[in-house]
């Protein structure tokens, strides 16, 4: 099978920010990062995502990501990085979830919504990336993984979802789960879509 026949899985990614728990269990709305706008595009441009949506409640932190991208995309650092701007080229922003995938016009049916957590969730399914490998190399399946900031999505929130991939863990005896997101999404996009 050449390059040009190989069947590309259909992922979208979505980086949630409310709601979000804090350190002290609180709902809350988290801010947007400047190295989860560019680290995570990189990261999704590399694997063949096809959108990354930043999703935000509040418009003045959509405004940042919209002034970085324009920066990147049009403005003096679009001349200064070309592979920046590559990179940048599949940044969405949305309100919400439902907004994002109302954006991207997959059909829902086919698409699966797949919440990311560094432990079980009781109350959602459990897959293993192994089982959302194989589901996705049906070319009419799509999925749309979503990862938290903060201290993690709202349990409500992810009960959601149509299950929760296994988590990333560390190495023992302390299986200790606490890496930056970007390390996360990175490790899950070689996971689910690497070529190995």
């Amino acid at each position: 099978m050449t390059e040009k026949q190989q069947h590309l899985p259909r992922l979208v990614l979505g980086l949630l920010h409310y709601p979000i728990l804090d350190r002290e269990k609180h709902t809350v709305a988290t801010n947007i990062t400047n190295f989860d706008i560019h680290d995570i595009a990189r990261a999704t441009t590399v694997y063949g995502v096809e959108q990354y949506y930043i999703i935000h409640p509040n418009q003045e932190q959509l405004m940042f990501v919209h002034r970085v991208l324009d920066h990147w995309r049009v403005g003096q650092g679009s001349k200064f990085n070309p592979s920046r701007k590559t990179a940048l080229n599949h940044v969405k922003t949305a309100k919400t979830l439902e907004e994002a995938l109302a954006d991207w016009g997959y059909p829902r049916e086919k698409t699966l919504i797949i919440g990311t957590h560094a432990r079980p969730v009781e109350g959602t399914r459990h897959w293993t990336i192994q089982e959302l490998r194989e589901e996705l190399k049906d070319p009419e399946k799509a999925c749309f993984l979503i990862f938290g900031t903060g201290f993690g999505m709202t349990d409500e929130f992810m009960r959601g979802t149509d299950g929760i991939l296994e988590s990333i863990r560390g190495a023992p005896p302390k299986d200790f789960r606490h890496l930056s997101v970007r390390s996360a999404v990175s490790i899950y996009l070689d996971r689910i879509l690497g070529p190995w």
